[in-house]
């Protein structure tokens, strides 16, 4: 998923890279009212989690490998703007750091992964999980959906960027990336949910978008009910 230098055309490269930048300035912009003594800890483990994982590869069919992505997960935990901070992040670290990701399509994987793989597909788990019953079990549902989703989205536009670029025909990318990337959105989501599940069971409340729980009384309350 991270494209390297001399795969896309000088058009692409900048005109991912402006989208990008738009949203990364606007996340940073949220980060303001969002960041606070809870978040700010949360924001930083969820970084190194997807860093982590986004460094691990598993093997995939026909000697292909994919890894974890990560932006549903950090948009449940986070909300879409912190999330789309941390992917950002990672992706610099992970470009500059590792190599792993070029610097003139550096607009267009934060594009992919951040824009599209967070803050779009966190809008489109915010719409599915308003259909759904409010309960933990159909929220990891939409969770483990949209993570799928999330990296079929995010595969397609690699794809169109490849094809616009000249790299390779439309025809030929789009079929090659979905299908891939439909198998590695097997395992995003099964990570996705097991993580999410985990906090969910530990600590809701560290959960941003799960407002299904009763809210936690507070410790001069919970003196007097005794």
């Amino acid at each position: 998923m991270h494209i390297p230098d001399g795969f896309l055309n000088t058009g692409v490269s900048v005109a991912t890279g402006v989208v990008a930048a738009g949203a990364i300035g606007y996340g940073l912009y949220k980060a303001r009212d969002e960041l606070d003594e809870k978040s700010v800890p949360m924001l930083a483990l969820c970084a190194a989690f997807v860093f982590a994982a986004q460094m691990l590869n598993f093997p995939v069919a026909g000697g292909t490998s994919g890894h974890f992505l990560g932006g549903v997960l950090v948009a449940v935990l986070l909300g879409p703007w912190l999330g789309s901070l941390v992917i950002g992040l990672v992706l610099l670290v992970q470009c500059l750091g590792f190599a792993d990701g070029g610097i003139t399509a550096l607009g267009a994987n934060v594009f992919n992964m951040a824009v599209i793989g967070t803050i779009l597909s966190y809008y489109i788990f915010y719409g599915l999980k308003a259909l759904l019953p409010k309960n933990r079990t159909a929220f990891l549902a939409a969770t483990g959906v949209v993570a799928w989703l999330s990296v079929m989205l995010a595969s397609g536009a690699c794809a169109v960027e490849l094809a616009v670029s000249g790299t390779s025909p439309l025809s030929v990318a789009l079929p090659a990336m979905l299908g891939v990337h439909a198998i590695i959105g097997v395992g995003e989501a099964i990570i996705t949910v097991l993580v999410v599940g985990v906090v969910l069971a530990v600590r809701p409340d560290l959960v941003r978008t799960y407002d299904y729980q009763a809210p936690i009384p507070r410790f001069e309350e919970a003196e007097v009910s005794q």
